[in-house]
């Protein structure tokens, strides 16, 4: 299946690593223009590297924080004068887990930056373009727990349920310049994010029994998702959170 990818030019947040890093390879073997970014880099570099090597193409990264407005500004001008960007994908780290009483209000106003802040301002960025040219891919990748509360995520749980509200809102609001906006929920994948919680939280180890499929989502498999979502054949799917989680969540989608 040709998913039309390779005239466009896509911006993956947070993509040194993890689900990001695989959602950049993914576009980059379907011929996509990419550029990714991430905090580290000496980190974004090796992944630069290794997706040039991968999939034949040039990638051009960007280091910057993007939970800090001045940083996400830079970032996002230095994007604009390489390219004009046809296909946002939004993603940031997970904040810290642990039960509300653990967290202050620092650590909430840490999570909105970094979870919401930096959603809306790379949309702020990379919109008027999308806007022009009369096409683009608005994808956020947040988390399962937006539909079915993850425990000790209470930060994740809260903070990323406002994406889904805002990426329900702009499906609505640009539909009518043919941008689609949809939001991706991954599950439990084998990350060093899940790694992380395991090794902090034990009752993290047994979230394998939870999935019906038996296992952990592989990136590749998430990546996949993302990269027909952003594609010219999803053309008609707007305003949908997706679940990409071995069937975990519980409730009617």
């Amino acid at each position: 299946m040709d998913l039309g990818l390779k005239n466009k030019t896509a911006f993956i947040a947070a993509s040194s690593m993890g689900l990001g890093k695989a959602v950049a390879r993914e576009l980059a073997q379907e011929g996509a223009k990419i550029i990714i970014n991430g905090r580290k880099r000496d980190r974004l570099e090796q992944t630069k590297k290794q997706i040039e090597d991968q999939c034949k193409t040039e990638v051009i990264s960007i280091v910057g924080d993007l939970s800090d407005p001045g940083q996400r500004e830079d970032v996002i001008q230095t994007a604009l004068n390489s390219f004009a960007i046809d296909i946002l994908i939004t993603n940031t780290g997970g904040p810290p887990s642990g039960k509300f009483e653990s967290f202050v209000q620092k650590d909430w106003d840490n999570a909105y930056q970094n979870l919401l802040g930096s959603v809306i301002g790379l949309v702020n960025g990379f919109l008027p373009t999308m806007k022009r040219q009369q096409w683009g891919r608005i994808i956020s990748i947040t988390s399962m727990a937006v539909k079915q509360p993850v425990n000790n995520l209470v930060l994740s749980n809260a903070v990323r349920a406002s994406v889904v509200g805002l990426i329900k809102t702009l499906s609505n609001e640009l539909a009518q310049y043919n941008i689609t906006v949809n939001n991706v929920m991954p599950g439990y994948t084998e990350t060093e994010r899940l790694n992380q919680l395991v090794a902090k939280d034990p009752s993290f180890s047994n979230a394998k029994s939870e999935v019906p499929m038996g296992r952990f989502g592989k990136p590749e498999e998430f990546a996949a998702a993302v990269a027909f979502l952003a594609s010219e054949r999803a053309s008609y799917i707007t305003g949908q959170s997706i679940a990409v989680d071995g069937g975990w969540i519980r409730g009617l989608l």
